[in-house]
């Protein structure tokens, strides 16, 4: 049997059961796959329950609140993807009343949707033939095409994004969501490839070679930049000080605790909390914790401090507001970068 025969008959007895599959609406693919971004299936399933049960459709997410988007968002991380999302939302209301359109040109216009989601979309839910190339698809094909090269650079991309248009035969859909499960379940990252469990193990260079663990091939990456902050969880009574982030770079407009650049003494903890104009009665050491982005990793230390009178318009002035713990709770997000700090606030 051919390439996609055996793909596909194995995909039919194994593919997995998804909460987004086999609906053929677009909205759910698209919203699925942004979520599925640097995060696994099994924490994306609870998000997308109560994401569709808030907005079931584009229409009603287009309308909602940005804040209320972010909130629902909250603990996914990479929150430009769910800015995207509303900002894409919009766009098909006013452009396509509210319908994810078929042609993929005008799926890839729309904000936050790259080459692989928007073939993803026109493949499963339009039955175009594009392969969705993605991180699974590349290692198969580094596998199967035994590729020499940087599987991350752009001539690899087109390699696979050709390797399997050309074996793409009936229900395209079907056909990029089994590769996704196959490189998810059966063609894993080295040290936990089951080739005894591969549909297409008969196309694979590699395994007949008896070395897919040599694939795929990667450039060294650079070690990751980490930065030292020191945390400030300003408190007043019942209610906590946040700010809200600069409108551009990492963690970009949402809401966080105070933070300095370096770790400072608990004597330079309560001089900052001075010059911002700020009464500082008591300070209690919270402790250290890591937070891992793609590219840095935040070295972080923190202090809360108890406040006393403090002038409004020294508040104003830097861009504090004061919320009680259940305004954080129901209705700010605030980063899981933050969340170890977040969880002293909420106990």
């Amino acid at each position: 049997m051919e390439f996609s025969g055996e793909l596909l008959g194995w995909f039919r007895e194994n593919g997995r059961v998804l909460p987004w599959r086999g609906k053929k609406n677009a909205y759910y693919t698209w919203l699925s796959e942004i979520m599925l971004q640097q995060t696994r299936v099994e924490a994306v399933k609870g998000y997308f329950f109560r994401f569709i049960e808030r907005f079931p459709d584009i229409k009603s997410l287009a309308f909602a609140e940005e804040e209320e988007v972010l909130k629902l968002w909250e603990g996914l991380g990479y929150y430009s993807r769910a800015r995207n999302l509303h900002k894409g939302a919009k766009l098909l209301v006013e452009k396509f009343d509210g319908k994810m359109p078929k042609d993929y040109a005008d799926i890839r216009s729309i904000p936050g949707i790259g080459e692989y989601t928007a073939a993803a979309i026109s493949s499963i839910v339009f039955g175009e033939k594009r392969p969705a190339v993605d991180g699974n698809l590349l290692r198969i094909f580094s596998r199967c095409e035994i590729y020499e090269g940087d599987i991350l650079s752009k001539e690899a991309k087109f390699a696979a994004f050709q390797y399997f248009q050309e074996k793409m035969r009936d229900f395209p859909g079907d056909f990029n969501e089994a590769l996704m499960d196959l490189g998810a379940t059966v063609c894993l990252p080295k040290g936990k490839i089951d080739c005894d469990s591969c549909p297409i193990s008969s196309f694979c260079k590699a395994h007949r070679g008896g070395n897919p663990e040599d694939y795929p091939k990667r450039r060294t990456k650079k070690p990751r930049k980490v930065e030292k902050y020191s945390i400030f969880v300003f408190r007043e009574g019942d209610r906590i000080a946040l700010v809200k982030r600069p409108k551009k770079g990492v963690l970009a407009g949402l809401y966080a605790f105070y933070q300095v650049a370096g770790h400072v003494s608990k004597k330079e903890a309560l001089e900052e909390a001075r010059k911002l104009g700020f009464s500082a009665l008591k300070l209690r050491e919270l402790g250290a914790t890591r937070h891992i982005f793609t590219h840095k990793e935040w070295d972080m230390i923190g202090y809360e401090i108890d406040l006393g009178e403090f002038p409004e318009a020294v508040v104003k002035e830097e861009g504090f507001r004061f919320y009680t713990r259940e305004e954080i709770k129901n209705n700010l997000s605030i980063p899981s970068a933050y969340g170890f700090y977040k969880s002293f606030v909420l106990s």
